[in-house]
């Protein structure tokens, strides 16, 4: 299975994608605009609170950061994402057993990953949208506001790819047929074990591509304002 490293869009995310060939069902289509169905999502003090946040009232936004730069931040987010990828290539304990359980817990303990680390990013990138201008501080406001109403949302969705994953695995482990032990007595992982991981593999990977969508969406914005700067 190829490395899923493209960018995404809302409607058409590469993880979607991937999950639904793995599972075998369809992608259909949505059929309401983005901004129709986010707006579903949400509730009146949410709207108030992006009313807020556009009007220019960026409260809610820390300014500690004020000498940070594009490029040091750039750095930051790259050598996070770097670390996490290397994790996710990491080879968990060899199995040649049909248990799913070892592979969920490595699984969910991934994504905690992945929120422990991105989240400090998102932080650090609002402060230093905010100490640049009053338009990227409003930016980093909506941000807040943003993260506040789809975070569980995301969290709830996100955590439902384990159990997608343990069909494949079931279907795999039914499909496959395992190999015989090696002359030591020691169970060697069966093949379709290995097809698997490479599959989880690259799910995570196309996940850890989701979540930095919206920190590169914030990277890009800074970059934007260092190029305006004499």
């Amino acid at each position: 299975m190829a490395h899923v490293s493209q960018r995404t869009v809302f409607n058409g995310s590469a993880l979607v994608r991937l999950l639904s060939r793995l599972a075998d069902t369809g992608v259909r289509e949505p059929t309401q605009a983005t901004a129709d169905r986010l707006s579903q999502w949400f509730g009146w003090t949410d709207a108030i609170s992006l009313s807020a946040a556009l009007d220019g009232v960026p409260a809610a936004v820390s300014s500690c950061l004020r000498a940070s730069s594009a490029s040091a931040e750039e750095r930051e987010c790259a050598r996070a994402k770097s670390a996490l990828a290397h994790a996710i290539a990491e080879d968990g304990p060899a199995s040649a057993t049909a248990d799913f359980a070892p592979l969920r817990r490595r699984y969910l303990a991934l994504q905690q990953a992945m929120e422990a680390g991105i989240g400090p990013l998102r932080g650090r990138l609002r402060a230093a949208l905010a100490a640049k201008s009053p338009s990227l501080a409003r930016l980093a406001a909506v941000d807040v506001v943003m993260e506040q109403v789809l975070a569980a949302r995301e969290h709830s969705l996100l955590a439902g790819v384990p159990a997608l994953l343990e069909k494949h695995f079931n279907r795999l482990s039914r499909d496959g047929a395992a190999t015989a032990p090696e002359p030591s007595g020691e169970p060697q992982p069966v093949e379709w074990m290995h097809v698997f991981r490479k599959d989880m593999k690259s799910v995570l990977l196309a996940e850890l591509d989701l979540r930095f969508q919206t920190i590169e969406g914030l990277l890009e914005a800074l970059r934007m304002r260092q190029t305006r700067v004499p």
